[in-house]
């Protein structure tokens, strides 16, 4: 939640590129720090530009969009309630065709819509 503008939202799983770090390997190591899960087939669908404002600062990030396939993701139940492991914050899984909030980054869930 935007605690400025009381916005609510989803946010898609992920994080930084480190220096000398592929979108791939951030990828993996995102999905490690914050699920404890390995992946293993993945595939760039997209890279989204967004420009956005968040809690009242600007904001910019360049987004690269992946598939994954992971045993251990399929594993999970689709109602279960977890934690970022590295931050706590909550993750869920969320219907893109059925949205309660704005899905960011902008333009994500209608790549990912496309697929179904």
């Amino acid at each position: 939640m935007d605690r400025v503008t009381g916005e609510a939202f989803h946010r898609a799983i992920g994080g930084g590129i480190e220096f000398g770090e592929t979108a791939e390997a951030a990828l993996r190591r995102e999905f490690t720090e914050e699920l404890g899960v390995t992946l293993g087939a993945v595939e760039l669908l997209a890279v989204v530009e967004n420009i956005f404002e968040y809690e009242g600062k600007p904001g910019h990030e360049i987004a690269h969009v992946f598939a994954v396939e992971s045993a251990e993701i399929d594993a999970i139940p689709l109602d279960a309630r977890l934690r970022v492991l590295d931050e706590g914050s909550p993750i869920r899984w969320v219907p893109i065709s059925e949205p309660h909030r704005p899905f960011y980054p902008t333009g994500v869930a209608e790549i990912l819509d496309g697929l179904v």
